[in-house]
């Protein structure tokens, strides 16, 4: 998941000065803004609807829209709306919610009402004012978790989520991973935690079967903690202040390495990793011969890209380096800074 989005507000114009908004006219020369009430919004639908839509309506109360008597429904999204409790969940069916999408709302606490969606899949609480996890204990089902753009500090409360898939806390106040944080969340296979302010990467493992690990605009010294994490394959580390590539030595499976924005001085500790398709290593302080890159690289059966933009290696080799990188790194390669090779 990036991690901040601006939100589209679905605005457009009309003749006479007016602008609709999802189902909304506002005139401006009035500055009066004429809007059926909640319940109005569902009126239409059938009883048997398994999915309600309602984006960027204003809506203040998710019990107005009287949604009790859609006994069928399974997905509920409410984004973009002016909710601050989560507490009128209860009037939603138990048996078949399965996802919940709160995006962009004003919600500061989760609500234990949330604890009886028991079969509940996804829910996403995203751009809202929530300061710590808790609630989703019973969630036993859930297998996507969206926290971006929080105010969470703690990862806390997760154990029980044993069949958690994708937890995304990116753009929150996070910094430190407590020895427990990712107990119980064996079946995990991506985390994104971009945008806090974690100084270590510690305490990861639990997580035996991540395969994303997206830790970018963190505190981050150095590349270490991965060495319970055998099937890792796409990891993020840019915009920290690593110095050098290393502590890889278990994670064999990786394809994508991203430590754009670093303090990199030189590729090494990377021709063990034969499984590596993209390197991007821009705006680095590498500054070593393309010859000792392609002694590094040249033999990664599968390598196909490399960014290298903004070091000392592209500015001081003129005119010459893409060829150069060409010839030393390999015949699978195909792109070099964002561009193609051409055959």
């Amino acid at each position: 998941m990036s991690d901040a989005l601006e939100a589209d507000n679905n605005v457009s114009t009309s003749p006479k000065n007016t602008t609709t908004l999802e189902g909304q006219t506002v005139y401006p020369d009035t500055k009066e803004e004429f809007i059926s009430a909640d319940a109005d919004l569902t009126k239409d639908l059938p009883e048997d609807t398994e999915s309600v839509e309602l984006v960027h309506l204003r809506i203040q109360s998710i019990e107005d829209l009287e949604l009790q008597r859609f006994t069928k429904l399974k997905s509920l999204c409410l984004r973009q709306n002016l909710i601050e409790s989560m507490s009128e969940v209860e009037v939603l069916p138990v048996a078949t919610m399965e996802d919940i999408d709160l995006y962009d709302n004003k919600i500061k606490h989760i609500s234990s009402s949330v604890n009886q969606l028991t079969e509940l899949k996804s829910l996403d609480l995203s751009f809202n004012k929530i300061k710590h996890i808790k609630n989703v204990d019973q969630l036993t089902k859930l297998e996507h978790l969206y926290f971006v753009q929080n105010r969470i500090s703690t990862i806390e409360n997760l154990s029980t989520l044993k069949v958690l898939l994708n937890l995304e806390l990116g753009g929150n106040q996070i910094s430190r991973i407590e020895p427990d944080s990712f107990k119980g969340l064996e079946n995990l296979q991506q985390l994104w935690l971009g945008k806090n302010s974690i100084p270590r990467l510690i305490h990861l493992d639990h997580l035996r079967n991540l395969r994303i690990l997206s830790i970018q605009s963190n505190q981050l010294t150095k590349i270490e903690g991965l060495d319970q994490l055998p099937n890792l394959e796409e990891l993020y580390l840019s915009h920290n202040f690593i110095s050098k590539i290393e502590g890889l030595e278990h994670n064999t499976r990786l394809n994508t390495l991203d430590i754009t924005s670093n303090k990199i001085t030189k590729i090494e500790n990377l021709r063990h990793l034969t499984k590596l398709t993209d390197l991007w290593l821009s705006f680095n302080q590498i500054d070593q011969s393309i010859e000792s890159v392609g002694d590094e690289l040249r033999d990664l059966p599968e390598f196909e890209t490399i960014y290298l933009e903004g070091n000392p290696i592209e500015k001081n080799s003129g005119t010459v380096y893409r060829r150069k990188l060409v010839l030393n790194l390999g015949s699978s390669l195909q792109k070099i800074d964002a561009t193609y090779i051409r055959g």
